[in-house]
């Protein structure tokens, strides 16, 4: 399957921005289109598009991206989270859950994987027109700097590591 085009994902998360902000869902974009987001340019193309939510939410996420026509497709493994797909276009939610002492995390399988306190406050930048919430620069830069075992995976996080060190 070949990668959707820029601005059929672009209108995807203006789409799922506003449906979002409508319904007083909170949502950070991390990953590459977060990268893109803070740069201020499309860099590289994107596979998906990844947000996190509170999972306390996904049932009224579920329903209003159904709503939209995006049809629930999760992946056998998955693990902290689930896909939706409309067209050609895949969106990755990743769930958050707070701890006992206020702390974020993501729950998995094996266990809990914590976000740092700064990663989902209320910024919201603009790209090519299109608004999103999106993680704290300084998280997003953290997260980057280190690659994951897969190379493809590892290949897309020094990218992303090379334009956020570019960037304030």
């Amino acid at each position: 399957m070949s990668l959707p085009s820029h601005p059929e994902q672009l209108a995807a998360l203006a789409q799922v921005h506003e449906l979002f902000v409508r319904n007083g869902i909170d949502y950070w974009l991390f990953g590459g289109w977060a990268v893109d987001f803070h740069a201020g340019s499309i860099t590289r193309s994107h596979e998906d598009i990844d947000v996190a939510v509170w999972l306390d939410d996904h049932d009224r996420i579920a329903r209003l991206l159904g709503d939209e026509d995006w049809r629930h497709a999760p992946e056998p493994d998955e693990d902290g989270g689930s896909g939706y797909e409309r067209s050609a276009v895949r969106l990755e939610l990743t769930f958050l859950v707070r701890g006992e002492g206020g702390e974020v995390y993501t729950p998995l399988r094996t266990g809990c994987a914590r976000w740092s306190d700064d990663a989902l406050g209320s910024e919201v930048a603009e790209l090519t027109g299109v608004r999103a919430r999106v993680v704290g620069l300084a998280a997003l830069k953290r997260g980057k700097s280190h690659t994951r075992d897969d190379s493809n995976e590892a290949a897309k996080d020094r990218a992303n590591f090379a334009t956020l060190s570019q960037l304030g």
